[in-house]
């Protein structure tokens, strides 16, 4: 099958029939297909984090020099919202793709970003305009938060369970890599225009988001097989496991977004850099982040997502000490490196945690037809809920970038530092480690009632 051999229907390309799990299928045409989706998809993603994250960069213009006079906790406050936005709309996003297709939703959702980058450009010029105001339509870009989900749950349809780790890992590495992308071109228009040239920042990713529109214009597909599924997306809020998966991803990915908004600002408060000095240190940690993100996936298929992500946390929490340390004391120099260690962390997490979801379904899958229940009834049962859970764990989990932010707000307008933050993540962290030795490593006395399940993120 390629690309041509597809129904046409009114809005684009259609592939009638798709069976990843079938290796005659697979290598015959199925992987150079998918491979083709992932690459059109990453892209888009990228842009999307990029639009999404842009107002942690553009915060940094915003100081006197610039006519601006918001306190910390404003600042900290608008990056907030932003996430808040992106995070929400995850959920609508997630039934987007099967109900209009991967690709024509991809075209739509690229589209869409035209509007937070006009408003981005012209806001950042105006600091008269009301604080109330100012958020309200720097909200708009959370629209780029939501194309995560859309695009995870896009991918998770075009490969097979053995390779899902690795695709999905690059797909979401490539899309988390917008974040160090826009705040390094955040550094060069500093460099070059100084605090002024925030528009241009903003201006300059409308042509890139023209390219992204024609490229999944021209080389994505639909898979007609997708269905909305509401039903999936309330079975899997009533599951035990969602809600657990939910919480850890709130503890890699929603730390590697609210740092990734925070970062800068932090550097600014707590140690008075300028907007350059800030913006030339900011960008390093989501980039290694973003890099090392599939590295997680890659490690989960071959240790497993529940021993992976474990040692994650537990390092998180290391890390998270040090940064006390280092803050306690006032060191740059320590500070930055532990807090760059903590988005590796995250993004070795991030893969791991994602890894995990798919994994546990399809255990609870195979302990279902082992109970007496049809082999492909079971499969396809807990691959909708699975599917689902994608979707809905990416947009719990960005819900903890909201919670970062909200937290350094609080610690910035009552104590004027962010040391009660740090020591709120880490006792988060050893709460996560503790919960994922505990549900998904730890081998009871007796045996639980799906024991595939309580094993899979370990295998």
């Amino acid at each position: 099958m390629t690309s041509r051999d597809t129904a046409e229907r009114t809005g684009g390309r259609w592939i009638a029939h798709w069976d990843p799990e079938d290796r005659d299928f697979w290598e015959a045409s199925g992987r150079r297909i998918a491979r083709r989706n992932l690459w059109a998809s990453i892209l888009a993603e990228h842009l999307g984090f990029s639009v999404w994250s842009i107002w942690s960069v553009l915060t940094l213009f915003m100081v006197p020099e610039t006519g601006f006079d918001f306190t910390p906790a404003q600042k900290f406050l608008l990056v907030s919202v932003v996430t808040l936005v992106g995070a929400v709309l995850r959920v609508p996003y997630t039934l987007a793709v099967p109900a209009f297709g991967g690709r024509n939703w991809t075209l739509v959702s690229v589209a869409a970003l035209v509007l937070p980058t006009v408003v981005a450009a012209l806001l950042v010029q105006r600091p008269d305009t009301p604080f109330w105001l100012f958020l309200l339509l720097a909200a708009t870009a959370g629209l780029g938060g939501g194309n995560f989900s859309s695009s995870m749950a896009n991918i998770n349809a075009f490969f097979p369970e053995r390779e899902k780790g690795l695709a999905l890992g690059l797909n979401a590495g490539g899309g988390n890599i917008g974040v160090p992308v826009v705040q390094l071109a955040g550094l060069a228009v500093i460099a070059a225009l100084g605090p002024d040239g925030g528009a241009l920042l903003a201006a300059g990713y409308i042509p890139l988001l023209a390219v992204a529109a024609w490229v999944s214009w021209t080389r994505m597909d639909n898979l007609a097989g997708a269905r909305a599924d509401a039903g999936a997306q309330a079975a899997a809020a009533k599951d035990r496991d969602f809600w657990i998966m939910s919480l850890l991803y709130i503890g890699t990915f929603g730390s590697f977004i609210g740092f990734s908004f925070a970062f800068g600002l932090l550097l600014q408060n707590q140690f008075g850099r300028t907007p350059l000095e800030a913006a030339a240190v900011t960008f390093l940690g989501p980039l290694i982040g973003s890099l090392i993100r599939p590295l997680g996936g890659w490690l989960a298929d071959r240790f497993g997502g529940a021993r992976v992500t474990l040692a994650a946390f537990a390092a998180m929490a290391a890390g998270t000490a040090l940064i006390l340390a280092a803050s306690a004391v006032g060191s740059l120099a320590p500070f930055t490196a532990a807090f760059i260690a903590l988005f590796v962390l995250t993004g070795i997490g991030n893969g791991s945690t994602y890894k995990m979801i798919p994994s546990i379904y399809a255990a609870r899958a195979a302990d279902l037809a082992a109970s007496g229940t049809p082999r492909a009834e079971a499969e396809a049962r807990f691959r909708r809920i699975s599917g689902a859970a994608l979707g809905l764990v990416g947009a719990v989990g960005a819900l903890g970038g909201v919670a970062i932010n909200l937290v350094f707000r609080q610690s910035f307008e009552t104590t004027g530092g962010a040391t009660p933050a740090y020591a709120a993540f880490l006792g988060f962290y050893l709460l996560c480690a503790a919960l994922t030795w505990a549900v998904y490593l730890r081998r009871p006395r007796t045996a639980p009632a799906s024991p595939a399940a309580a094993e899979a993120g370990a295998r």
